[in-house]
C-alpha cells in the first residue's frame, strides 16, 4: 500500500500543475497534462497495443513495447490481466517522462472468473435487472483484476443467426437491444467511474455491424440510413445516454465507406448529434483494415482517415504511431485534432483516478476477495436459470420426478466441462473443477433411488452412428430420457459464421433414434445461436434451449428439469425453419400481397415450400404455468397529443405452479407517410404470478411510443388509427385499436 501512495505521488509531483490539482477540475487537470505534452507523446495515447504475455510476465513478441511504455508512446493495452502483470506495466510507465497511466482493457464479454451465459442468453431472460447485476459482478471481477476497461457490451441488432457474433448481442429488437444495453453500461460501470470495483464499457460496433451481407462476419452492410436510425442506432444511443465512456467503431463499410473511416457516424451522430464526451477506439486492427477494403491505399491514408472520421484510438494497426506525426507536419491532419482525441483518453484516465493513484486497481487482497466469491457463483446460477427457454412440453412431462426411478442422459454435451462457457470464456487452471456439468448438476438433484444411465451417442460433428446402438439400448432400460445435443462453442462467435445453422453432424438422426424407442424423450439444445431442428421440433415431447450458459450450467439445467425454477425465458430473436427464410423477424413489414396464412401461397409475398412464419417467434418462452391474457381494456379509444391513454389487460396463471411470465406490448401505426412494421415492441413487463392468481397489468401509450423517422430522418409521430397487442410472445396476442388525433408533429 505504500507504494502505491508514493506512485500517485510522484506523478502529481513530476507534472506542474499537477500538484494541488484536487482544487481544479478533471478538464483544467486534463488541459495542464496536455501543455506539457510532444506531439510525439500525444500520438502514443492513441496508440493501444496487445499484451502478447509469457509466463514469466512482460516479455512480449514485439521487443520494442516495453521501450516505447518507457519513452511515453503508447496509452493502452489490451489482454493484459490481473494485478501482478498490469503493475509491472503500469510500473514501465512512471518512468516514462510525464508518467501518464497505461489504461488496461479486456473482452469481458459475459464474465471474467465467473462465467455468466453468453449475451444472447442473458438476453432472453427479459430480466433487466438480472442482467445488470450478471455486468456488476463482471465488472467488480475484472476491475480486481487490474482491468480498467472493458470491449462491452455488443449492442449490435442482428436479424441473421448465420452471423457467429449473434452470440454477443441482445437479438433482434431495437427496443429490448436498448433497454439491456442500458441495464449492462450501468452494470460495468457501478455507481460511478473511479470506483475501484468499476469497469469503462465500451459500446460496439458502431455501427450495423451485425447486418453483415449473408451472414458473413466482417462483410459490407447496405442498408437505408432510415433502417439505421430506426433498428440499428437505438441501442447505441441508450448506451450513450446511459453514460458508456467509450464507443468502439466496427469492421464493416457502411453504405461503401469503412466505419472506422466514417466520419459521418463518428463526427456528425456520436459527438455531434448524440454529444458524446467519451472516447472512439477502433476494433482490432481496422484502421488499417481500411486498405484491403479498398479506401485507402497505405497505412498513412488510413491514419488520415480514421482521425479525421473521429477515431481516437488505434487498437494494434500500428497506423497512428508511425504516421499521425507526419501527417501533422505536413498539414494534413490540424493539431487541434490530436488534441481533441488525446483530451477524451486523458479525461477518462483521471476519471478512473489513474493520475491520483496510478496503482488503485492493483490491489492483491481485493483481487483474491473476488477470484472465488461464492455471492457471484449464486449470481451466475440464477442468471443461467432465468436464461433458458423451454420450448416445449408436450403432456406437461416436464418437470421431472426426482422419486423417477430411471433416467438415461444421453448426447455428445451431457458430460460436458468447460463446453458450457462458450465462446469469449476464459480458462483458468480449475475449470474442471468449478464447472457444473448437466450431468453433475442432474446427478446432485436426484435421490439415492434414482439410477442414472449414460450413453454419448455420437459427437457433435460425427458422421458415424457407430455409437447410436449403446445409445438406444441405454434408452430402453429408462423411464425417461434426456438428451443434450447442440454446438460446439467454437462454432459460434468472432469469425464463427455458418451457412447452415442445423444442428451438426448425425445429432438430430440420434434423435430420432432415441424417439423411435417410445421413450419420452427431453432434450436439452446448447448453443450460441438459434439453429435449425425440426426434426427434434416435431418429435421430442419436451425442448429446453438451454445456450452456454456458464460455470455454474448443470446447476441450472438441473433447477429447470426437475421444477424447482420454473422456466421463465422468452426467445430475443426469431428462430427460422431453415437458412432460406434468413433474415426473419418480427417486426418486417407487409408488403402490398401479404399473404392471409400459411396456405395462401398464389401471387402473394409467400414461400411456396414452407409457412412464412418462424418455427419459434420472437418472445415465444413456456412455462410450467398456464397463463391466459383477457378482458384487454383503453382508458379511451383515442387521444391528443400531449395526453396519453391507459391500457390494462388481466393476466392469469391458471396452472398448478407459481410462475413469472414477461408480458409483451406491441403496436403497430396502420398507415403512415411511410410503411410500418406489422409490430413494434413498445414494452414488456415481468409478472410473478401464484397459481390461480391473477393481475391486472398496466401499459401508457402516448406519442413517444408512436414516433418514427420519415424519408427526411425526421424522428415524428402522425395521426392516424393504430392497433395495440398484448400477449407472451409477439405471434399469440390480443389487439385493440385506437387512435391520435392532431396535426404531425413537427
Amino acid at each position: 500500500m505504500k507504494r502505491t501512495i508514493c506512485a500517485g505521488l510522484l506523478v502529481s509531483a513530476l507534472i506542474p500543475g499537477i500538484a494541488g490539482a484536487q482544487k481544479k477540475s478533471i478538464s483544467q487537470r486534463v488541459d495542464s497534462v496536455l501543455k506539457l505534452m510532444t506531439l510525439d507523446e500525444k500520438i502514443g495515447q492513441m496508440n493501444q497495443y496487445n499484451g502478447d504475455w509469457e509466463a514469466t510476465g512482460p516479455i512480449t513478441k514485439d521487443g520494442d513495447k516495453q521501450d516505447q511504455i518507457r519513452r511515453g508512446r503508447l496509452g493502452s493495452m489490451l489482454n493484459v490481466t490481473g494485478v501482478e502483470h498490469t503493475r509491472q506495466l503500469q510500473e514501465m510507465a512512471m518512468q516514462s517522462r510525464l508518467k501518464i497511466p497505461l489504461l488496461f482493457g479486456q473482452d469481458i464479454i459475459h464474465g471474467y472468473r465467473t462465467t455468466f451465459p453468453i449475451p444472447l442468453a442473458e438476453a432472453a431472460s427479459w430480466d433487466l435487472e438480472a442482467i445488470q447485476r450478471a455486468a456488476r459482478v463482471a465488472g467488480k471481477e475484472a476491475a480486481a483484476a487490474g482491468v480498467h476497461w472493458t470491449f462491452a457490451p455488443m449492442v449490435d441488432i442482428a436479424r441473421d443467426p448465420r452471423w457467429g457474433r449473434v452470440m454477443e448481442g441482445a437479438g433482434e429488437d431495437p427496443y429490448l437491444g436498448s433497454c439491456i444495453a442500458r441495464a449492462r453500461v450501468m452494470g460495468f460501470q457501478g455507481k460511478k467511474l473511479g470506483d475501484v470495483d468499476a469497469v469503462m464499457a465500451c459500446a460496439k460496433h458502431f455501427a450495423a455491424y451485425g447486418a453483415a451481407i449473408g451472414g458473413r462476419d466482417y462483410n459490407s452492410v447496405d442498408m437505408s440510413l432510415r433502417t439505421l436510425w430506426e433498428i440499428y442506432l437505438p441501442p447505441f444511443r441508450a448506451a450513450a445516454d446511459a453514460g458508456a465512456a467509450t464507443f468502439m467503431n466496427s469492421f464493416n463499410d457502411l453504405n461503401g465507406i469503412p466505419a472506422t473511416g466514417n466520419a459521418y457516424l463518428q463526427r456528425e451522430v456520436l459527438k455531434g448529434k448524440w454529444k458524446f464526451t467519451g472516447f472512439v477506439v477502433s476494433d482490432w486492427g481496422s484502421v488499417g483494415e481500411m486498405i484491403p477494403h479498398g479506401y485507402v491505399k497505405d497505412n498513412k491514408e488510413a491514419a488520415l482517415a480514421a482521425v479525421t472520421a473521429g477515431c481516437d484510438m488505434d487498437m494494434e494497426s500500428r497506423s497512428y504511431i508511425t504516421s499521425l506525426a507526419a501527417l501533422v507536419r505536413e498539414g494534413k491532419v490540424k493539431a487541434e485534432l490530436i488534441d481533441e482525441a488525446v483530451r477524451r483518453i486523458l479525461t477518462k484516465k483521471f476519471e478512473l483516478g489513474l493520475f491520483d493513484d496510478p496503482f488503485r486497481f492493483c490491489d492483491v487482497q481485493r483481487e483474491r476477495q473476488q477470484w472465488n466469491n461464492p455471492d457471484n457463483l449464486a449470481i451466475s446460477e440464477d442468471m443461467a436459470r432465468k436464461s433458458i427457454v423451454l420450448l416445449k412440453n408436450d403432456r406437461q412431462l416436464l418437470p421431472l420426478s426426482k422419486q423417477t426411478k430411471t433416467i438415461a442422459l444421453i448426447g455428445p454435451l451431457m458430460k460436458s466441462v468447460r463446453e458450457n462457457l462458450g465462446f469469449w470464456s476464459y480458462t483458468w487452471a480449475d475449470d474442471s473443477a468449478r464447472i457444473i456439468s448437466p450431468w453433475t448438476g442432474i446427478q446432485s438433484k436426484v435421490g439415492n433411488g434414482t439410477r442414472l444411465l449414460y450413453a454419448r451417442g455420437c459427437g457433435i460433428t460425427d458422421t458415424s452412428t457407430a455409437g447410436f446402438a449403446e445409445a438406444v439400448e441405454v434408452a430402453r432400460q429408462a423411464d425417461v430420457v434426456v438428451m443434450n445435443i447442440g454446438e460446439a462453442p467454437d462454432m459460434t462467435g468472432e469469425a464463427k459464421s455458418r451457412s447452415s445453422i442445423h444442428l451438426p453432424g448425425v445429432q438430430e438422426e440420434l434423435v430420432s433414434a432415441i424417439v423411435a424407442t417410445g421413450k419420452p424423450v427431453v432434450v436439452l439444445i446448447s448453443a450460441g445461436r438459434p439453429t435449425v431442428f425440426n426434426y427434434t421440433a416435431d418429435h421430442a415431447n419436451a425442448i429446453l434451449y438451454t445456450w452456454w450458459l456458464g460455470t455454474e450450467a448443470g446447476k441450472a439445467i438441473a433447477d429447470v428439469l426437475f421444477g424447482d425454477y420454473n422456466p421463465s425465458g422468452k426467445l430475443p430473436i426469431s428462430f427460422p425453419r431453415t437458412e432460406g427464410q434468413i433474415p426473419i423477424y418480427y417486426n418486417h413489414f407487409s408488403t402490398g400481397r401479404p399473404a392471409k396464412n400459411d396456405s395462401d401461397v398464389n401471387y402473394v409475398s409467400a414461400y411456396t415450400d414452407l409457412p412464412n412464419d418462424p418455427r419459434y417467434p420472437f418472445g415465444f418462452g413456456l412455462s410450467y404455468s398456464r397463463f391466459v391474457y383477457s378482458d384487454l381494456r383503453l382508458s379511451a379509444p383515442s387521444f391528443h397529443a400531449g395526453g396519453s391513454l391507459t391500457a390494462t389487460i388481466t393476466v392469469t396463471n391458471a396452472g398448478g405452479v407459481d410462475g413469472r411470465e414477461t408480458v409483451q406490448w406491441y403496436i403497430r401505426d396502420l398507415v403512415g407517410s411511410v410503411v410500418r412494421p406489422v409490430k413494434e415492441l413498445k414494452g414488456f413487463e415481468p409478472v410473478f404470478l401464484k397459481a390461480g392468481e391473477s393481475k391486472r397489468v398496466n401499459f401508457t401509450i402516448d406519442v413517444e411510443k408512436l414516433r418514427f423517422y420519415n424519408d427526411r430522418l425526421q424522428h415524428i409521430y402522425e395521426p392516424g388509427e393504430f392497433r395495440l397487442f398484448v400477449g407472451g410472445d409477439s405471434h399469440n396476442v390480443k389487439e385493440i385499436p385506437f387512435s391520435l388525433i392532431g396535426a404531425v408533429s413537427e
